[in-house]
């Protein structure tokens, strides 16, 4: 898994760059509290080499909780800046801080 950020500097946005290796996969997607948990607001999009790939603009200044959900499972990423317990899902989730 892989995240990437680009900070603009004229406006308070960070470009998200999600990677997702899952070869096996047919629908990755990112969900979280910038898209409302919505499994079809932000769909990966699978690359040749297997991976899935996608880039969001969230907001700067703040810290966004995720998950990807690969083929209906959910699944953390290990290179969040933190990791997050919720209730309401009764699991952890990853928490990007930008």
């Amino acid at each position: 898994m892989g995240i990437k950020k680009q900070f603009l500097k004229s406006k308070p946005v960070c470009k998200v760059t999600f990677t997702v290796p899952a070869e096996d996969a047919k629908k990755v997607a990112v969900v979280g509290t910038f898209n409302e948990w919505n499994d079809k607001a932000t769909p990966l999009k699978k690359l040749k080499n297997g991976s899935f790939k996608g880039t969001v603009d969230l907001e700067s200044g703040v810290s966004h909780e995720f998950r990807y959900l690969i083929d209906g499972q959910y699944q953390n990423d290990n290179e969040a800046d933190a990791f997050a317990w919720n209730d309401y899902a009764a699991a952890e989730n990853s928490v990007l801080s930008l």
